[in-house]
């Protein structure tokens, strides 16, 4: 059973217990008005009883031999029966509606007041109203069966109107569950297209802005997300390939021929076993590059309170530790960020490190910090205008770049940690060389607490 079905029915039954629950409610309150206008029309009936007895004892008198008493049989006076009891004396007479009780006796004398009663008469059950007219019982009567037809189509409408109501119900439920849950449908299909095909582009029409349009937005979003994920992790595994190849062709290349017989003894043999060094080297960087831009990105960021001021500073120190050819110059300003130290650490260093290596020797590269944002600038040749959109690519090296040693993959990783941060990157040409910036959010509660140290 589908959930469209499912839902039309639970639409029909709570119409059906709804219409249930107002016919058991209104049956006996109709069943008591019905009842409450039928004594009502006994005693007035029964108020009517003197012209109606002038009547008949007008009738009584044309006849030939005239009784001089009411019979006990009643009387039918279209549909209500009129029973006299002439002068009754003792309980048990006029028993041809109802024998005289001693009740009767004291409504008769005034001791009590008259009273509804319910008796059987020719197979019928009758409402008998009984009160006292001077010396006369009067027994006013008509049968149940009139109130009882009219409960009794009552009964057999508000029944039809349940049961059509729910039916009815669960149709127009049904009808409406089917437009609803189209999206829906349409989700699932996507889906169930997704799990057969793997194809990830499929997608869906986002509508409305309900919980169903929600929701075909957050799974086309999703797609959207997951497609390119998946696209940027095939487009990685390519460009690994294409880089790990060269290095690995060159080293297996080398290692073949120091493993060729008197290989090793060739003059060639240390150059050659140099280059496969470097080759691993090279590789083992690669390697590690790699590593490193799935690590960044993946799972949740850790941040804390940290200076990015201070981290520069000290990426600064060590190269200038390692590269006395190059010059530096700081230009720091607090900048309290919450981030994962380590990972900015490692793209600062990226930005110093992809400097030195386009600095000629006595270039000056420039460190400057501020607002959150480094910015990193070189004396080197620069970059092609035509290239600036692509530096922080993976694999991505232009034309002039590609004779340098390198994975390609140094600024990207610098990307990757400035997004994972929520922050950019950008590129600027410069008269001489090129600027390069990695920008984190800045913490406005850490540059508070810092201003107020700072006063202290």
């Amino acid at each position: 059973m589908n959930l469209r079905t499912r839902i039309g029915l639970a639409g029909g039954a709570v119409v059906f217990a709804a219409l249930t629950v107002v016919s058991i409610v209104l049956y006996p309150a109709v069943a008591s008005k019905a009842a409450d206008q039928l004594d009502a029309s006994l005693v007035e009936a029964a108020g009517a009883a003197p012209d109606t007895l002038g009547k008949i004892k007008e009738g009584m008198a044309s006849q030939p031999d005239p009784p001089k008493r009411f019979t006990d049989e009643p009387f039918d006076l279209g549909g209500t029966l009129l029973q006299v009891v002439d002068n009754p004396t003792a309980a048990g007479a006029g028993g041809a509606l109802a024998p005289v009780s001693n009740r009767d006796l004291a409504v008769l004398a005034g001791r009590e007041r008259p009273y509804f009663s319910d008796v059987s008469y020719l197979g019928q059950r009758y409402r008998v109203y009984t009160s006292g007219l001077k010396e006369l019982l009067i027994r006013v009567a008509r049968p149940r069966s009139d109130a009882a037809g009219t409960l009794n189509r009552l009964l057999l409408l508000l029944v039809g109107l349940t049961v059509a109501g729910g039916l009815a119900a669960a149709v127009a439920a049904r009808l409406a569950a089917a437009r609803v849950l189209r999206p829906i449908g349409q989700l699932t299909e996507a889906v169930e297209h997704v799990t057969a095909t793997q194809e990830l582009t499929a997608r869906v029409a986002t509508g409305g802005r309900d919980e169903v349009g929600r929701l075909a937005g957050a799974f086309a979003t999703m797609m959207a997300e997951l497609d390119g994920s998946v696209q940027a992790q095939r487009r990685l595994v390519a460009d690994a390939s294409h880089e790990l190849r060269t290095p690995l062709t060159s080293l297996t290349t080398n290692l073949e021929l120091l493993g060729e017989p008197g290989g090793s003894a060739d003059p060639q043999a240390p150059a050659l076993l140099r280059a496969a060094r470097e080759q691993a080297r090279e590789l083992t960087g690669l390697v590690n590059d790699l590593v490193d831009l799935a690590r960044y990105g993946e799972g949740e960021t850790h941040v804390e309170d940290a200076r990015l001021d201070l981290l520069a500073e000290r990426v600064v120190h060590r190269a200038a530790g390692r590269t006395p050819a190059v010059r530096f110059e700081l230009e720091l300003v607090a900048s309290p960020v919450r981030a994962d130290p380590d990972a900015v650490e490692r793209a600062v260093g990226n930005l110093v490190d992809n400097a030195i290596k386009w600095s000629p020797p006595d270039g000056l590269v420039r460190v400057m910090v501020a607002a959150g944002e480094v910015a990193v600038s070189d004396e080197g040749p620069g970059i092609p205008a035509a290239d600036i959109p692509f530096v922080f690519d993976r694999f991505y090296r232009s034309p002039t770049a590609r004779a340098r040693p390198g994975s390609g993959l140094g600024l990207a990783i610098v990307r990757q940690i400035a997004e994972t941060h929520g922050g950019r990157v950008s590129a600027e040409p410069l008269p001489r060389g090129v600027s390069l910036r990695f920008s984190l959010p800045i913490a406005p509660d850490l540059v508070e607490t810092d201003a107020v140290m700072s006063q202290n």
